[in-house]
């Protein structure tokens, strides 16, 4: 009886390895697919627009649409560059830059703020547009903030267990706001997924006067309309003021134009353009070309126009 039941029962425990294995392996998928974002449409950031060699990050839709809030909240507030890069690399260390439901007690969001310690209620936590603000608001009281170590500065805002933690995302937090708040011109694109449904231009306006606040829209200033044929359009106009940092309306206008490809997919924007360069997201292999390669689309957005940042929807 030994001699016959030894081996079905060495057969019953290699099937449940087997499937022990599989399992392991599925878990480690998913997982996975949930840090890289894997599946959805991806976006890079370049350290220069060539493209030539260089340092470059790669991130999903998701993560570059925080980002992009992050940094608009940021500069719309006034703070420089280096805030923009604090505040970046400590939404990618406490929260992969994913506005989370869930974290270590009751931390929520892209920065896993607590509402039992003040930072709001979960309802406004979980508002990237808020949490990005109650970062710059603890940023701006810490003294010359913008000299500190990244990690001290994260660190004084946080009060995380391991402030170490955050350098390891300076440098790729560093390329995302260059791009970001528009000094490294052209450096960020991004794949979009096939879109079978019409953008919205009245939702377009409605995103970028929250992250840029009112004075960036003061008109309306949208073509077409729900449902008619025909290229749908939102022009935003370049102020030509300086920064904090400078640049004039060159950096304003790709600050602009970066924010409108890292919102892409969840808009269903189809192209952008600003100073005769564009974006598509039929030739998003591309990147940023010259108008001229877009002039075969029907109704391009594309023009040499430096005055605005077109924002083609999908109609």
């Amino acid at each position: 009886m030994s001699e016959t039941a030894s081996p079905l029962r060495r057969g019953r425990l290699l099937r449940i390895a087997a499937a022990l294995a599989v399992l392991l392996a599925l878990i480690g998928y998913v997982v996975v697919q949930y840090v890289t974002g894997g599946g959805a449409p991806r976006c890079t950031v370049r350290a220069s627009q060539g493209g030539d060699g260089g340092p470059t990050y790669e991130l999903s839709a998701e993560q570059a649409a925080n980002a992009a809030t992050i940094s608009a909240v940021g500069t719309t507030r006034g703070m420089p560059e280096r805030a923009v890069t604090i505040a970046l690399a400590t939404a990618l260390q406490e929260s992969g830059l994913r506005n989370i439901k869930h974290g270590d007690r009751d931390s929520l969001g892209l920065f896993q703020q607590r509402p039992s310690k003040g930072w709001g209620t979960t309802r406004q936590i979980l508002d990237p547009v808020y949490a990005a603000g109650k970062f710059y608001e603890h940023l701006a009281e810490v003294p010359g903030y913008s000299r500190l170590p990244l990690t001290v500065a994260a660190q004084r805002v946080q009060r995380s267990g391991f402030p170490q933690a955050y350098a390891k995302h300076e440098p790729d937090a560093t390329l995302l706001a260059a791009a970001l708040t528009g000094r490294a011109g052209g450096a960020l694109t991004c794949e979009s997924r096939e879109v079978h449904r019409a953008g919205d231009p009245a939702k377009v306006r409605a995103e970028l006067v929250r992250a840029f606040g009112p004075e960036l829209l003061p008109e309306a200033r949208t073509s077409g309309r729900a449902g008619a044929p025909g290229p749908r359009e939102v022009s935003v106009p370049v102020p030509s003021t300086v920064g904090t940092d400078g640049g004039g309306a060159s950096r304003r206008g790709w600050e602009l134009a970066h924010w409108a490809v890292a919102r892409a997919d969840g808009l269903r924007i189809e192209e952008v353009s600003y100073q005769g360069r564009v974006w598509s997201a039929q030739k998003s292999e591309k990147g940023w070309h010259s108008a001229g390669a877009a002039s075969d689309s029907a109704g391009s957005a594309a023009d040499s126009d430096t005055g605005n940042v077109r924002i083609r929807l999908a109609r």
